[in-house]
Formats: structure tokens, sequence, C-alpha cells
């Protein structure tokens, strides 16, 4: 799988363009068969889950023409894969659900996936579009996007959580309005639609309803300040202030570099280095806010 995924992407940058003005990109089944992908008709979805049988869906109705009308899909074109789109909707704990007899998989690892799938297409759109920036900036900017509280946004918008699956002991409300799950489900749809359709398809997702979602603008020019959430994060919660602390400072005069680690209570919450102590700050407060939005989802 990874060395599959691994080919397909350096084809993917070595000649080909993505495009989200109504033009395709090359044949994607082409493009699998040149890096060894699997499946004969040149879908990975056939390859990695069998031959696509709709047997053992469980999505309702309702969620089924919700997924054709936010794909596009007005034909019958979704049927052979609709497993698929199922799990990418299976939050975790539905998994150990009482009430299934069959064994579930959650979409965590379409999450993990869709991830690297966003990623890839953010920064495509980031390189062409913004042609001035330079690659710190770019960096930058795509964290505003592809970060969980984004991410959660965008899905809410398309009222994702409301078709999001849940076992039956879970506080339903709390998990639909969560942001980690919300982000996690939006990735996971993501990469379905990736194994299902290929990438121009969830280029074209992505295009819909990220780059032309109506807040997009104002999250690329928001200052994304992970200090002023970590501080405003310790407030809200009776902490103590976060402590920054250069462990390290290596290299010339001319081009040092700073670890910097930040901690609250004594207990160490992140580490980050960069050029300078600013950015490495920053850095290190970022991994903090990245593992307190872990730790909140996992407690829901």
């Amino acid at each position: 799988m990874v060395s599959v995924l691994a080919g397909t992407m350096a084809l993917l940058f070595s000649g080909m363009v993505l495009r989200s003005e109504g033009a395709e990109i090359a044949d994607f089944g082409e493009v699998v068969a040149k890096a060894g992908g699997v499946g004969s008709s040149g879908s990975l979805g056939d390859g990695i889950y069998g031959t696509g049988q709709t047997g053992g869906c469980e999505l309702s109705v309702g969620s089924v023409e919700y997924l054709r009308g936010i794909l596009g899909e007005v034909d019958g074109s979704m049927n052979g894969s609709m497993m698929l789109y199922q799990t990418a909707l299976t939050h975790r704990s539905f998994v150990n659900n009482p009430a299934t007899s069959e064994p579930v998989e959650s979409n965590q690892r379409l999450e993990f996936l869709g991830d690297s799938v966003l990623g890839l297409l953010i920064s495509d759109y980031l390189f062409r579009h913004f042609p001035e920036s330079a690659e710190g900036e770019l960096s930058s900017t795509r964290a505003k996007i592809v970060n969980s509280r984004s991410l959660a946004g965008f899905a809410r918008t398309i009222a994702l959580g409301d078709h999001i699956r849940l076992g039956e002991s879970t506080d339903h409300q709390n998990i639909r309005g969560s942001e980690s799950a919300l982000a996690d489900a939006f990735e996971s749809l993501i990469g379905a639609i990736y194994l299902d359709k290929g990438l121009q398809k969830a280029y074209d997702f992505v295009i819909r309803h990220i780059i032309e979602h109506v807040n997009f603008n104002s999250i690329v020019a928001a200052e994304h300040n992970y200090k002023s959430r970590l501080i405003e994060y310790t407030q809200s919660h009776h902490l103590p202030s976060p402590i920054y602390t250069v462990i390290t400072e290596a290299g010339a005069e001319h081009a040092k570099s700073f670890t910097v680690t930040v901690t609250c209570n004594e207990q160490l919450l992140g580490t980050g280095t960069a050029g300078r102590k600013k950015d490495a700050e920053q850095l290190a407060a970022r991994e903090a806010m990245e593992k307190i939005s872990e730790e909140s989802g996992a407690e829901t």
C-alpha cells in the first residue's frame, strides 16, 4: 500500500497537473498501473476493498443521498463503493457497538490517508496560486487550512456531523459537534473519494468545499499565533502561564538553530526547532495545541 501510494505520488508530481476549472488530470487508472497499482479496472478502491459489492452497507437512505449530493453524483456510480464511504463515516465508538454483529472498521485508517491526500492537494493549490510566497509562509498558510479547527468548520458547512455513525452508548450530540470527530470524518471522506474516484475528484471536492468556502480567504489571512492560543487555553483552564526554555543552540552565528520547549505545571507540552527563537516557540506551542486537541478528542 505504501509503495503504491509513493509511486503514484511520484508520478503525479513528475508530469501531472491538477486543475480546478473543469479540466481533468491524465487518466488516473493509467497512473496507478504505471505505479504498480492494484485492481484490474484501474480503481484503487477495487484493489484494496475487493470487488466493491454493496452487501452489508448499513448507511441510511438519507446518508446515501447526502453523499451523492456533496459529491455531485446523480446516478448510481457510487453503489459499488458505498462500503468505503460507510467506513469514512464510522466513528471509533461504533466499532464495539453491541447492536453490530459483524466486525466494523472505524474511519481512523481512512483519516490517515485523507490527511496526506489533503496535504498534497492544498500544497499544490498554494504553490500554484501564491507564487510570491516563500516555503515558510506556504507551510504556515497550509497549517491554517488543514488544522482541526478549520476542517471542523468546513465539515459543519456541509452538515457532515449529522451522518457520522456513532456507538449507542456515546454522547451523540457532543461527538457530532466535536472538532476532532468532524475533522477526522472530513479527512476520511477525502481519503474515500481518492480511493474510489482518484486524485482529480478529490481535488474537485477540496475546491468546492475548502477553496471556495466563504471563510477561506479570512482563514488564509488570519495570523496563526499558536502562543496566543496556548495562553488562552491555560487561562481558560486556570493553569499557570506556559514557560518557554531554549534547551539547545547550534550552528554558526549566521545560521543558528534554536530548540525550545514549552512547559506548564512542570509538564512538557511541546518542542520546536527553528532558526529564530520566536519561530521555535511558535512551533513548540503548535505541538502543544495539537497534543491538547488530540487528548480532548480522545476524551469525547
